[in-house]
């Protein structure tokens, strides 16, 4: 299950996620974060467990300006392994 706690002051944006995060949950966190706010950070401290797609949208995340913040280790190194995936196709 997840959780978020969003804290805004017009100038940044901060989503604390909890939990575990599935692809499913991806639009409902893109939309939490376009208020407008110039900054966006996702801390992500209290994470779980994610899946495949949201490894890559963290990734796409961090491509668009937001700060990702107290990433667990394990998701950290999945997102470099997906970005060398990425970067070299004829591997898959």
């Amino acid at each position: 299950m997840l959780r978020i706690e969003k804290d805004s002051d017009g100038r940044i944006t901060k989503l604390a996620l909890s939990g575990r995060i599935q692809a499913k949950h991806i639009e409902f966190i893109r939309s939490a974060t376009s208020d407008g706010s110039g900054r966006k950070i996702l801390d992500l401290s209290e994470v779980t467990l994610v899946d495949v797609g949201v490894v890559r949208f963290l990734i796409s995340c961090e491509g668009e300006g937001i700060e990702l913040v107290r990433c667990p280790n394990y998701v950290r190194e999945w997102m470099l392994r997906e970005r060398v995936e990425g970067a070299h196709p004829e591997n898959s």
